[in-house]
């Protein structure tokens, strides 16, 4: 691979994101902006009112009737099958003869405005006999109800361990879901063809692909009938990558019913009702551990919601398992996850994939363990974490080969002081009798690449034309994170051409085929590897060329500054695609790579289902006020692994966004049902994402240096979409260590997740009971 470029965008340069001045100026193109095609539908869903109920009959006379309305469409209208489950079987796309969830779609409705189409669905007559529901997880555990086979990872003996250890504990915990708020709502436009059953789709998709197996599956046709296109997203965070195959199969359905194209686009409001969020865990645990703080044993149970089906929730609990060791070595393990079944929208894909969820667990164990032998946390974080060349085999029996988390911990609290800035917080504590502070750490070990080892590939496609332009495709997608220019950055630096010479282009499943979700952090890794073979492909075939014009060996010519050097001899990269195809070589090609090394059994939940680990760590000060519970985010540092970064501008945004969004996870962003199973907020007036005032007053980032990935990635760089996120549990801890400096309690406070003012003021109610009760 090459090391060093002097062209303009060759990788490990800060480029701008090549759509960065479309996106402020509003000229990006998303799907409700194209402009409309003669004859559009426009499309609305019809869902339940209800949580659990049985239909009794349907009455769609009156709406049919209604100005404009050209079709109302139910499951009996399916051409094909009614299932477009991405893992298992039985996820259908309109209800059959139950709703199982408030917002569970049962009928399309399409006429000729979105009006029209609106007034009309208020028409629709829909008799139900309701059914007892499952509304929470306790209830779905009494009642073994499940998605799947609930998994287990377990090592070494964890009973024996926490019976015989010096000290026990228990405890449980909540965390709530988070819905992803994306800019963009699902939407999705269908176009028929037409003289054969082709069908072209325009979706808002992480997973063309899946899309596409989708909508073949619905319309009864082969997938090389269906072409799914997407250019961007308007965000996704997870939320796009399962989901969205049920928008765009509804919207083919009614497009290949009525003969026209057919928009279908979800307004905020049904947006978040009808489809899945992070899902909401509760925890229980028992730990034994030593004198000094190790962990000798350790059983956790996770109950997840998964919702009325499993989607995606297996990949996700599996992750949870994966994870919640952290950055620790734990001996003894029973790490049990249960897929809870409940008539609630079935959860799904979110940045972190159950990661998230895992540390959240362990970090309050620890704490836990600090309060009872009366240590810092810190200190039960350095005697429990992974080792080098021992201590380092995970709960599932992978290896860790890269751990630096040491390196970074000892770095970033040499950089910010760490000791100086907790007794400065000691002192304004002392001074101040409704404002409090507090101060925590949070250590991040996270593993890339998917669970499930077929998703570990990726194509890329690559034409170079005889002027010399270069036209660029892969399976990724771009949803704002910046994955198209990092691709484009390393075509550039393989053919030495500068990047305005590279054509960026939509994703479409006619151009690469079967490809992997967008998902998982691996985006970069997988279509960087893709594209880095397609291009050296045709460099290998223009050096042949160039061998034969110079009359020179082939390990002579350089690929340079936009130009080919033999010697003191050189020529520009444009006269050697010419000169290439004058010589009748292909200067086009597929690229393919598979991730190596990686292996899962999903069964006894072990392998090595990583290629690599990325870590990171951060230290969050906030302000609570007691008489409010309030809280505010004063500081934060933060020092991430980026490995050799692809783009250091781009990776800064990306580990800036990911911590204010689990920051907004863990503070303000609450999901509330209630006792009928409704969710109530739905919408921005209810639901409170993070603010410009929620973030860190002083936010510090920092890439870690001279740390090229030990694994054989993309120019040596790793993964950075998702790691982050999780460093914001430094400041739901902070807030927890606020509380406790606020009365000195020496338990743990009752603090779930998210640390809302409310859930604030309760913590401080019940530790001052619990200091009132000593």
């Amino acid at each position: 691979m090459v090391h060093k470029n002097q062209i303009i965008g060759a990788a490990h340069d800060n480029v701008q994101h090549d759509s960065a001045v479309k996106h402020v100026t509003g000229e990006a193109i998303y799907i409700d902006d194209m402009p409309r095609l003669p004859n559009t539908l426009e499309c609305i869903l019809i869902t339940s009112p209800i949580a659990h109920a049985k239909i009794n009959s349907i009455n769609t006379t009156k709406a049919l009737s209604s100005p404009g309305v050209l079709a109302v469409l139910s499951a009996a209208d399916i051409i094909g099958k009614n299932d477009v489950a991405p893992v298992f079987e039985g996820e259908p796309i309109l209800a059959i003869d139950c709703v199982e969830y408030v917002g569970h779609p049962i009928l399309i409705l399409a006429a000729e405005t979105y009006d029209q189409a609106y007034h009309a669905s208020k028409l629709v007559e829909i008799d139900y006999t309701e059914l007892e529901p499952i509304l929470s997880i306790q209830d779905a555990i009494k009642r073994d109800s499940f998605t799947f086979k609930p998994p287990v990872i377990c090592k070494g003996d964890p009973d024996k361990a926490i019976k015989n250890a010096n000290h026990r504990l228990q405890g449980t915990l909540k965390c709530g879901g988070q819905d992803h708020f994306y800019l963009e709502a699902n939407i999705a436009l269908a176009i028929p063809s037409p003289e054969d059953k082709d069908i072209s789709v325009y979706c808002s998709t992480q997973h063309p692909t899946e899309a596409q197996h989708g909508i073949a599956n619905v319309l009864g046709i082969p997938m090389n009938a269906v072409t799914v296109e997407v250019r961007r997203m308007g965000g996704a965070f997870g939320g796009k990558e399962s989901q969205p195959t049920i928008i765009a199969s509804l919207a083919a359905l009614v497009a290949v019913k009525t003969g026209r194209p057919s928009k279908l686009r979800l307004r905020r409001d049904a947006d978040m009702i009808i489809t899945g969020k992070r899902h909401d865990y509760d925890f229980e645990y028992d730990v034994g551990f030593g004198m000094d703080g190790q962990i000798e044993g350790i059983d956790i149970a996770m109950a997840m919601r998964s919702g009325n089906v499993a989607d995606l929730s297996s990949g996700v609990l599996a992750r949870s398992l994966c994870h919640a060791d952290n950055c620790y070595f734990l001996p003894n393990v029973r790490f049990r996850g249960y897929p809870c079944k409940t008539n609630t929208v079935s959860n799904t894909a979110f940045r972190g994939f159950g990661g998230p969820q895992g540390m959240l667990i362990i970090e309050c164990i620890l704490e836990h363990i600090s309060f009872h032998l009366n240590k810092p946390i810190d200190e039960i974080r350095q005697i429990n974490y992974y080792g080098i060349n021992d201590r380092n085999e995970t709960p599932y029996g992978q290896i860790v080969k890269d751990n630096i988390i040491c390196k970074l911990s000892d770095e970033l609290m040499r950089k910010v002081d760490y000791r100086a800035r907790k007794k400065e917080i000691e002192n304004f504590n002392l001074e101040n009798t409704i404002l409090k502070k507090g101060i925590a750490a949070m250590p991040v070990k996270f593993g890339i690449s998917f669970n499930m080892p077929a998703l570990n590939q990726a194509g890329a496609l690559i034409h170079v034309y005889t002027d010399g332009s270069v036209y660029l495709n892969h399976g990724g997608t771009e949803m704002g994170q910046g994955l198209f220019v990092k691709i484009a950055q390393v075509v550039a630096t393989v053919f030495q051409i500068d990047i305005e010479n590279i054509k960026i282009s939509a994703t479409r499943t006619d151009k690469v085929p079967n490809t992997s979700a967008t998902a998982a952090s691996a985006g970069s890794d997988l279509n960087g590897m893709a594209a880095y073979d397609a291009a050296d492909k045709i460099k290998n075939r223009m050096i042949a060329v160039a061998a034969q014009y110079f009359g020179s060996d082939k390990n002579k010519i350089n690929f340079r500054q936009n130009r080919i050097y033999c010697g003191n001899k050189n020529i520009s990269f444009a006269d050697l695609a010419q000169m290439t195809w004058e010589a009748r070589l292909s200067l086009s090609a597929t690229g393919y790579y598979k991730t190596p090394d990686i292996s899962w059994d999903p069964i006894s939940c072990s392998g090595t289902p990583f290629y690599y680990f990325t870590y990171g760590f951060a230290i969050s000060e906030v302000v609570i006020d007691l008489l409010t519970g309030e809280s505010r985010t004063l500081r934060t540092d933060i020092i991430q692994d980026c490995g050799k970064s692809l783009n250091p501008r781009v990776d800064y945004g990306q580990i800036e966004g990911a911590f204010v969004q689990g920051l907004g996870w863990l503070t303000s962003e609450e999901l509330v049902w209630n006792k009928t199973g409704e969710l109530l907020t739905h919408g921005p007036s209810t639901y409170k994402i993070p603010g410009s005032r929620d973030v860190p007053q002083d936010f510090n980032i920092h890439i870690l240096e001279d740390e090229p990935n030990k694994a054989q990635t993309i120019f040596r760089s790793k993964a950075v979409g998702e790691p982050p996120l999780m460093l914001a549990i430094s400041v739901w801890l902070a807030i927890r260590d606020a509380i406790s400096r606020s009365n000195g309690s020496n338990i743990p406070p009752k603090l779930n997740a998210p640390a809302t003012p409310e859930a604030i003021l309760m913590a401080l109610n019940n530790s001052k009971k619990a200091n009132h009760g000593r």
